[in-house]
């Protein structure tokens, strides 16, 4: 109740100071994370196209085992249809007319046809085997690669990180400590300016007569009304909230 009191009871011309005071410390923290620049996201592809990799490379070891399979299913096909062929041969020996002849004579010819097939199937899985190998050692070598590449990336983002997390922390505990003192409704319209602004400013100051966040010209009427600090402005162009140079020196003193 304290609070809501404390926060009824300030004048605008100290919640405008709040607010700059809100916008410095949280353009401290957008520089500290520009330093960081993409590596963050840099980090998150490398480790998505290493997940990705390791799951093609599953993929593949599956298919060259399939294969291998299929490969000695032919060659064991292969061995049954020798061993018939030799028994039909055998029989052909004790056969009683040549009607019995002919029929094994097309059982043998059928096996030998099965043979060639299989021979031909075990050439093509070969072909189709020592293909998927070479990939399979390529997407070895890129996995590799990649993990080196994500080790060195994670090791930059590291090393700038330990230099500046704890200078984020105390910045995002201030920024919250200042809004604790500032009516909740400006808060909100503070962090929903920043999110729809492309530099991250929702509050500016008023340079050579014109916004500081768009530039575009302010009348004069509107700069006494923003000098007068009785109520909080907004830029009529781009909706950042507006202050003057006493507000901004005040702030920074």
């Amino acid at each position: 109740m304290a609070k809501t009191d404390t926060k009824s009871e300030m004048t605008v011309e100290e919640r405008l100071k709040a607010l700059y005071d809100l916008q410095e410390v949280a353009s401290s923290i957008d520089n500290i994370r520009t330093l960081r620049g993409e590596l963050p996201l840099e980090v998150q592809d490398l480790e998505d196209e290493i997940e990705g990799l390791e799951t093609r490379l599953g993929n593949l070891e599956t298919e060259i085992k399939n294969l291998n399979d299929s490969i000695l299913s032919k060659k064991n096909e292969i061995k049954e249809a020798g061993l018939l062929v030799k028994k039909y041969e055998s029989q052909q020996n004790n056969v009683r007319n040549n009607r019995e002849f002919d029929s094994l004579s097309k059982e043998i010819e059928f096996q030998k046809l099965e043979v060639e097939l299989c021979e031909k199937r075990i050439k093509e899985f070969t072909f189709e085997m020592k293909n998927k190998k070479e990939v399979l050692e390529n997407s070895k070598a890129l996995i590799d690669e990649r993990k080196q590449d994500l080790a060195a990336k994670k090791k930059e983002l590291e090393d700038i990180v330990s230099e500046t997390q704890t200078d984020e922390e105390d910045l995002i505990q201030k920024a919250k400590e200042i809004e604790t003192i500032i009516p909740e409704r400006l808060v909100t319209a503070f962090k929903r300016i920043r999110k729809n602004a492309r530099n991250g400013l929702a509050v500016v100051t008023v340079e050579r007569n014109a916004c500081g966040g768009c530039f575009n010209k302010i009348p004069p009427q509107r700069q006494l009304d923003i000098a007068s600090h009785k109520k909080v402005i907004v830029c009529e162009y781009c909706g950042r909230i507006l202050v003057d140079r006493i507000i901004k020196g005040e702030v920074e003193e």
